[in-house]
């Protein structure tokens, strides 16, 4: 995912994904509805909202991966469902002292009771586990020491869906090809009864997403959202009078397609809207038509219909994303909030350097770029300060507005500084109102690859 401009982007986008002429000639990547998350390969979307904030936890391909190579599971989280922060890794399989494999780090989910953060992880061929912290960030610790369900004569316990319910009860689905559930006690770590097998929901194949919600004509209903029969999936649902069902196939979210080959459904309702997301290989096809499992996390604005059935989407790249208000840049802003950054790697590791505590901005080469969507500078802004590290000759950012090629607001050098993170600061020129803000990353010297590590900036 290297060294590609805005205009070879849309080009790759184009053919690779066979977009319609209007949206090929866009300049934007992002109206294209791209996947929200670049810098990684994610899957398995579970987002979660907690006052004003999404939590968005996803599983993690690691790169350069044919099949399914999973160790951990990620979290992003924004307020404005455009513009996302990565806080890396917040839990692995290392987490769970009796397994002793490398892989399997599949859907997970999590959900906050009591103060506590509860994450639901299936580790396939050992059951479904659960970790529990007092932050959303972690750290996230075993408290049982085993599995919590482990149906050991078969394969079928994954892809956890955890929901409270208005009286307090909550319950636990999960299951491919079967789908299974149990109430879960207060304690969110032990269940109370029998596991009930359901019977076969139409088109159902895994990734269970279990919800309510009142339609609008205030009558309750559950819903049942799962990645409808393989191969390719789509995304279906199903509806019930009650948590437990019986539950009535209702269709398709989004149906099924060639341009994705899998799917895992995560459904919100934020700051008034509804949102469905799910994962595609959108990103990399941007690189190769072969297959790989190296997935992407989507998202789109979803539609109810007055009975509370869900209005059909067409594919992620002709659905709607809207930012929802206006981004503060009057802040520190780690370098790893972005909209976009195609090319970008994340990291804490710095091989020449000391150890960061946060993630950083790395794999910087030139002509890539960081694009913030909707920065709100109100009356203006004077000056930007960044903080970089760079190993041999360094380089420069432009700061740019609406374009990676727009007008040009700032310009700052980063030296060699020994991969020592140091602060530098420029004015900033006609940095006023709301507008896409983009970090153009460019060559000082004849290196063009690697040019410096991006911790944070801040306006004034």
């Amino acid at each position: 995912m290297k060294n590609r401009t805005a205009s070879t982007l849309l080009a790759a986008v184009a053919a690779a994904l066979t977009c319609t002429t209007a949206h090929a000639q866009n300049n934007s990547s992002q109206q294209l509805n791209l996947p929200i998350i670049q810098t990684k390969y994610t899957a398995d979307p579970a987002p979660y909202v907690h006052g004003d904030t999404i939590y968005l936890f996803t599983t993690h391909d690691e790169d350069g991966a044919g099949g399914f190579m999973m160790k951990d599971w990620l979290l992003y989280t924004s307020t404005d469902m455009v513009n996302w922060t990565d806080h890396g890794s917040v839990a692995s399989l290392r987490d769970f002292k009796w397994y002793k494999g490398n892989n399997g780090a599949w859907a997970e989910q999590v959900i906050e009771r009591n103060g506590k953060w509860y994450m639901y992880c299936p580790i396939h061929g050992n059951g479904i586990a659960v970790l529990v912290a007092d932050s959303p960030y972690g750290p996230y610790r075993d408290p049982l020491g085993k599995p919590l369900v482990w149906q050991k004569e078969h394969w079928n316990d994954i892809d956890p869906t955890v929901w409270i319910d208005d009286d307090g009860q909550a319950y636990m689905y999960w299951g491919n090809p079967e789908v299974y559930y149990v109430k879960l006690n207060e304690d969110m770590i032990s269940y109370s009864g029998d596991i009930v097998k359901l019977p076969k929901i139409k088109d159902y194949q895994e990734g269970p997403w279990l919800w309510s919600r009142k339609n609008a004509r205030g009558a309750k209903k559950w819903y049942l959202a799962f990645a409808s029969t393989c191969c390719p999936e789509g995304i279906g649902y199903a509806m019930a009078d009650s948590p437990t069902g019986p539950w009535e196939w209702k269709g398709h979210i989004m149906n099924h397609t060639v341009s994705t080959r899998g799917n895992h459904p995560g459904i919100i309702d934020y700051k008034g809207r509804s949102y469905c997301f799910g994962l595609n290989y959108d990103i990399f096809r941007l690189e190769t038509s072969r297959h790989a499992e190296q997935r992407s996390v989507s998202a789109a604005e979803m539609q109810y219909n007055a009975d509370g059935t869900i209005q059909e989407l067409p594919y992620f790249l002709k659905c709607t994303l809207r930012q929802i208000g206006t981004f503060n840049p009057y802040r520190r802003v780690e370098a790893e909030t972005m909209a976009w950054g195609y090319g970008l790697k994340t990291t804490r590791e710095n091989p020449s350097g000391p150890w960061n505590p946060t993630l950083f901005v790395t794999d910087i080469d030139d002509g890539e770029y960081i694009l913030v969507k909707g920065v709100d500078f109100g009356k203006g802004a004077s000056a930007i300060t960044v903080s970089c590290a760079a190993h041999l000759f360094g380089g420069n950012i432009e700061v740019r507005l609406d374009a990676p090629d727009g007008q040009l607001c700032g310009s700052i050098t980063i030296p060699n500084t020994a991969d020592k993170f140091n602060e530098y600061t420029t004015l900033l020129k006609n940095a006023r109102g709301v507008h896409d803000l983009y970090f153009v990353f460019t060559a000082s010297s004849q290196q063009k690859r690697n040019l410096f590590n991006f911790d944070w900036w801040e306006v004034r």
